[in-house]
């Protein structure tokens, strides 16, 4: 099981926001290439990177803090970044530029074709992130939310080829209110591909919870504000995924 930092940039700061709220963020960090270098150091095994404004934007906008943080990695874990993936030409040069894989949110609902074409493309590389409320999956940053089901749309994705489902419980990212176990493993059950948790990690009883369902198909859980403002302690949480899971 990994867990796996989540380094959320806004106006190249490392920044957590309360339920996709751009003007509720706490700035943790005006160092992120610093910030991922921590992380390793502390046993990371994976990055997950959020361009916050490019989500938002629908475009890359936080592209030099994303290069400090390939930089800084030194190609030591594998890095995964989201936020205003929109057409080929900027997976393309992620990819060249040290991203290890790319994550598709809005645009794989909105542009279904973008998502086959990019999996087509950069075969294994490809994520999608699916935020859900209430089984039904939001897009423009939480914005608004679609009547498309959650586990129908990831099981047409997965036929597209993509190489994992984030998954993303809006209703808890950034609240500290704990992981939504039972949404992740009917998500998880109803594909082959394997699934990130994300939203609500708080403490190292959740990583518990989520060490103990792994064999459905969860590989891993992200978690950003539990371990900016010390509820989890990171290096403690990925030494007992690794006991527990190896």
């Amino acid at each position: 099981m990994l867990i796996i930092p989540a380094i959320d940039l806004k106006d190249g700061h490392c920044v957590r926001l309360k339920q996709g709220l751009m003007e509720d963020a706490t700035v943790f960090s005006e160092d992120p290439g610093a910030m991922a270098r921590h992380w390793v150091d502390q046993g990371g095994k994976r990055l997950h990177l959020v361009d916050l404004n490019g989500a938002f934007a629908g475009k890359p906008v936080n592209e030099g803090a994303i290069k400090a943080i390939v930089e800084a990695c030194r190609g030591e874990i594998p890095i995964q970044l989201g936020g205003g993936i929109r057409d080929l030409e900027t997976i393309e040069r992620y990819l060249d530029n040290g991203i290890d894989y790319v994550i598709i949110g809005t645009a794989a609902v909105k542009n279904p074709g973008f998502l086959h074409e990019a999996c087509y493309a950069f075969p294994g590389q490809i994520m999608v992130g699916l935020d859900a409320k209430d089984g039904k999956v939001a897009v423009d940053g939480w914005s608004k939310l679609t009547g498309h089901d959650v586990i129908d749309l990831a099981k047409k994705f997965e036929d597209y080829g993509v190489e994992a489902i984030v998954y993303t419980d809006i209703g808890r990212d950034g609240m500290l209110s704990g992981v939504n176990i039972e949404a992740t493993v009917a998500l998880a059950q109803a594909l082959n591909i394997p699934v990130i948790a994300s939203g609500g990690i708080t403490d190292l009883d959740d990583v518990r919870k989520l060490c103990a369902v792994e064999s459905e198909g969860i590989m891993g859980a992200i978690t950003g504000r539990a371990i900016y403002e010390g509820t989890l302690n990171f290096e403690a949480a990925q030494a007992l995924a690794n006991e527990l899971n190896g």
